[in-house]
């Protein structure tokens, strides 16, 4: 197990590096460039191609190598892949002035990045027990913010201080160590053929059918994730309207706040195994509401450098806590055989939480402002933290069937 959780360590972080120069470090590059906000913003709508990658899961269930590893076939091409589209990027040395190449390029990582996403989740699904899932769940949620530290911090410094073709160098040799972890990773076999596309694709749906499912993906999901998202939504405008430059919000936001989120992601990942879902999920809450509280100053105007960076840094570590469980309990309801497409489905109907969330709180905000905005996030928390510890006296997580060893002989589809 402890070998399984390196490789998804290596494979999640790589993931991640790309989408973290992305979002933070090309975008800060770009800026210093000349690049206008309106512009900037654009760039952020190649990351809508995660939420929808659910669409195409179900052909990386139904099809893949039995010799190489079903999933192991798609991350070699795949990581193979992110490391090619970086590379991609080094003649483009005045990215300000080259944009159209440069967020062509920047749509296909993004793309190839999403679908990798899928077959490390089906990998996990499958090589994860049940106790071992809040460990998995931790370190892909950790990796998420590690990617901004290094994708988004330190390639940005490698670029002021070297240039773009250090910059990109440096991204491409850390990505491509997640090729060479796949290189060595040994794929179980699988316990049945892979079910036909219709098949695969009629996962979408029948993924909801299992005990619970609907209770913890209609009811929890959105409670918890439109309460933290619609408070996350509304920080940056609130340190705006503060006095904060952008380019001190760009750091604290992106950069300062990840290293506490990568701990609290681990450490809740780890609390999962030991104190059980609903007991990280409470605590999470509890963080969660802690934190807001702290944050009213912020929300009311008045937002000093420490105590807004440290209510900052803890409602992210809350915030990441509560993902981890989230992130945990999908896997509960992932099935071995379609796991990329179970867990994507559930994850990616979070995604679309968020991203709604994050609108209406702007939208209500501008309306009765910011505090108003912060006291509903911590009810709807509340209430979603209610329901999902409901849900787990109810429904306990069962442990998937052993994986076959490579090579066994796989029983025929009944």
């Amino acid at each position: 197990m402890r070998s399984h959780l390196g490789t998804l360590t290596a494979l999640y972080v790589t993931q991640y590096l790309g989408i973290g120069f992305i979002t933070v470090g090309l975008t800060a590059i770009l800026r210093d460039g000349g690049t206008s906000l309106d512009t900037l913003a654009l760039l952020q709508f190649v990351g809508l191609i995660w939420p929808i990658k659910f669409l195409w899961a179900p052909l990386l269930d139904r099809y893949g190598s039995r010799r190489r590893g079903h999933y192991r076939s798609w991350l070699l091409v795949l990581q193979g892949g992110l490391v090619l589209a970086l590379l991609a990027l080094l003649p483009y040395t005045r990215p300000a002035g080259q944009l159209g190449p440069v967020v062509a390029i920047c749509a296909a990582y993004v793309l190839l990045s999403a679908t990798q996403d899928i077959a490390v989740d089906a990998v996990a699904v499958r090589v994860l027990s049940a106790r071992a899932r809040g460990a998995g769940n931790g370190i892909q949620v950790a990796a998420s913010y590690l990617g901004n530290l290094l994708g988004g911090g330190a390639c940005v410094v490698v670029y002021d201080r070297y240039g773009w073709v250090p910059a990109i160098l440096l991204l491409a040799g850390l990505t491509a160590v997640g090729l060479l972890v796949v290189w060595r990773f040994r794929e179980p076999g699988r316990t049945a053929r892979p079910a036909g596309a219709g098949q695969a694709y009629r996962a979408l749906l029948t993924v909801f059918g299992q005990p619970g499912c609907r209770w913890w993906t209609f009811g929890v999901v959105p409670l918890v994730y439109t309460g933290a998202g619609a408070a996350y939504a509304v920080l940056s405008p609130a340190l705006v309207d503060a006095g904060w430059s952008l380019e001190r919000i760009g750091v604290v936001t992106g950069i300062v706040t990840s290293a506490p989120a990568v701990v609290a992601g681990l450490v809740a990942g780890a609390s999962v195994g030991r104190f059980g879902r609903a007991g990280v999920l409470v605590a999470a809450g509890v963080a969660l509401a802690a934190s807001t509280a702290l944050l009213l100053p912020l929300l009311t105007g008045r937002a000093p450098l420490a105590p807004t960076v440290l209510a900052l840094s803890g409602f992210m570590a809350a915030y990441t806590a509560a993902n981890v469980v989230l992130y945990t309990v999908n896997m509960d309801y992932s099935r071995p055989d379609t796991g990329g497409t179970d867990f994507t489905v559930l994850s990616s109907f979070g995604m679309i939480c968020s991203f709604a969330a994050a609108s209406v709180g702007l939208v209500v905000a501008e309306r009765v402002g910011y505090p108003a905005v912060a006291v509903g996030s911590v009810v709807l928390v509340a209430a979603g933290v209610a329901v999902g510890v409901a849900h787990q006296r109810r429904h306990r997580p069962s442990a998937p069937p052993l994986p076959r060893p490579t090579g066994e002989p796989v029983p025929a589809a009944s």
